[in-house]
């Protein structure tokens, strides 16, 4: 009894408060804001995520808002306790490769070793397990054979009814692919050569017809976002490390139309935006993919 008034009158005081904030900040859950629309079907621009932090692990605490690590990289991994990787499907907020002090919210397409393929019809995937496993997992699928091996179109989009194609064109971002790099029809970009944009994937040719083509490393992930033609994502600037992994959302604080929520019509009517978003507050990511709110 002694020790909890001890610790009860600690944490009502300025320092104790602060230190137990903090804890839970670097080890339990922290919030994160979305500004932009690639999740969209799933999560909106204007969603207040509390993202569960214990995951993938625990990463290594960092000063919110400075994204300082307090502490080394003991494991070479980003992580002080190592946990499970994320799984395909999962919504994972991570730290891209390219933009050291952000951070994004996915839904992870592809895992360490898969082979991914990126055609006028959509996202094709093959899992390392091999095909006699895609055959079992993923019968319901429209499949392609390239290089002996089976790959299924769209692997999630069924059981995600928030993936989506907005525009209805498949063929909306391979044609993003390609106008950021007109030589990739031709040029399988390496990063070698500076007069030709980076892309994350390699440019192959399928019965004739452009696509990209990737092979995941080990412990990295290849996120994509819900909202397909509107999202800059693993196509384009390739996969996520498991060092760079964070956690995963929680559940929604607060969620708020922004001057770009085309659904609440607050992209052309003013009195729409920084209206409450009610039927999304508190609710659970596992919640709002059932009722596809």
């Amino acid at each position: 009894m002694k020790i909890i008034k001890q610790f009860y009158a600690f944490s009502t005081t300025w320092t104790g408060t602060i230190i137990l904030v903090l804890l839970f900040i670097f080890f339990i859950a922290q919030s994160f804001f979305i500004p932009s629309r690639s999740m969209v079907g799933t999560l909106y621009e204007g969603d207040m995520l509390l993202v569960k932090k214990f995951s993938y692990g625990i990463p290594i605490p960092q000063i919110p808002w400075f994204n300082f690590r307090i502490l080394p990289d003991f494991n070479k991994n980003g992580h002080l306790i190592s946990g499970k990787h994320p799984n395909r499907g999962d919504v994972v907020v991570f730290i891209p490769p390219h933009q050291k002090n952000t951070f994004f919210v996915k839904r992870n397409f592809a895992i360490g070793k898969d082979e991914v393929i990126f055609t006028k019809k959509g996202l094709y995937l093959h899992a390392n397990e091999g095909n006699e496993y895609m055959k079992e997992h993923y019968k319901n699928n429209e499949m392609l054979e390239f290089g002996g091996k089976l790959f299924a179109l769209n692997p999630y989009i069924k059981d995600h009814h928030g993936i989506h194609y907005a525009k209805g064109n498949w063929e909306f971002d391979l044609m993003q692919m390609i106008d950021r790099n007109p030589q990739a029809l031709s040029i399988a970009n390496d990063g070698e050569n500076p007069s030709v944009p980076k892309i994350s994937m390699q440019a192959i040719s399928i019965n004739g017809e452009p696509a990209f083509y990737k092979q995941i490393p080990e412990n990295e992930f290849f996120m994509i976002g819900d909202n397909r033609d509107n999202s800059d994502d693993s196509r384009f600037w390739g996969s996520v490390p498991y060092s760079n992994i964070i956690g995963t959302p929680w559940i929604i604080l607060l969620s708020i139309n922004l001057k770009n929520s085309s659904q609440a019509n607050a992209d052309i009517n003013p009195k729409k935006r920084y209206t409450i978003r009610w039927d999304r507050m508190f609710k659970s990511l596992s919640t709002l993919e059932k009722n596809h709110l």
